[in-house]
């Protein structure tokens, strides 16, 4: 796969780090944007925010119909709700943009991986399994994908990923789309297999809300404080 189109924004010159944030179904790189104003940040933490667009592929639950995706969703069950191929593949594109902002200048250390919905289920993937230990990883109104996979390549495989990597957690408790309780479970997964979870909720549907934009900000800010 080539590398994804994506939406870039530097906060200032010469950032100290990247963003790369991966949107919901059926969105595209645009989605999240107007949130870097409404983070506030300080312009002495200039970020490089990276918002990549989702290849466009059939989705079986939507009808087929063809949209941005990350991956096909069969069914709304656990065993359905995220194709093995399709997550595999995003995670791999996932990579590619990684890599360029190492050779931008940004070392891995320095990089946050964040996502919403299934872009989130792909940065969870993606990050419990990589190589080098990233700056953090912002999983919102998420779930786990492909659970089988993570208790072989992850909870049973102790050195798989350093747990000192800081997850950041956050749901709506009136989410119709992805259910409370998965992103529940995901962080009960997490914490068992090591991990310390900053689990967070929020009364409201499957979005983002101000408060839930301050936590994040002042998470951001502890990331790249040090």
């Amino acid at each position: 796969m080539s590398l994804l189109d994506a939406v870039v924004v530097e906060t200032g010159p010469e950032p100290l780090g990247a963003v790369i944030w991966l949107h919901g179904l059926g969105a595209d790189g645009h989605d999240f944007e107007a949130i870097i104003p409404e983070l506030q940040l300080p312009d002495s933490m200039p970020l490089r925010f990276v918002f990549p667009h989702a290849p466009v592929r059939p989705v079986t639950i939507n009808g087929g119909m063809a949209m941005r995706a990350w991956y096909d969703i069969r069914s709304f069950d656990a065993e359905g709700r995220a194709d093995s191929d399709g997550v595999t593949e995003s995670s791999a594109a996932l990579d590619d943009l990684i890599a360029r902002e190492v050779a931008r200048g940004i070392p891995t250390t320095r990089i946050v991986l964040a996502g919403f919905s299934q872009g989130g289920a792909v940065v969870l993937h993606n990050a419990l399994r990589a190589s080098e230990r990233l700056a953090g990883l912002l999983a919102l109104s998420t779930y786990l994908p492909l659970p089988n996979g993570f208790t072989d390549e992850v909870t049973n495989n102790r050195n798989s990923q350093d747990r000192s990597l800081p997850i950041f957690m956050a749901h709506g408790t009136e989410d119709p789309m992805v259910p409370l309780q998965a992103g529940i479970e995901t962080a009960t997964t997490l914490r068992a297999a090591g991990f310390t979870v900053e689990w967070h909720e929020y009364p409201m549907a499957h979005g983002i809300c101000p408060a839930e934009i301050v936590d994040i900000r002042n998470w951001l800010l502890g990331i790249y404080a040090g």
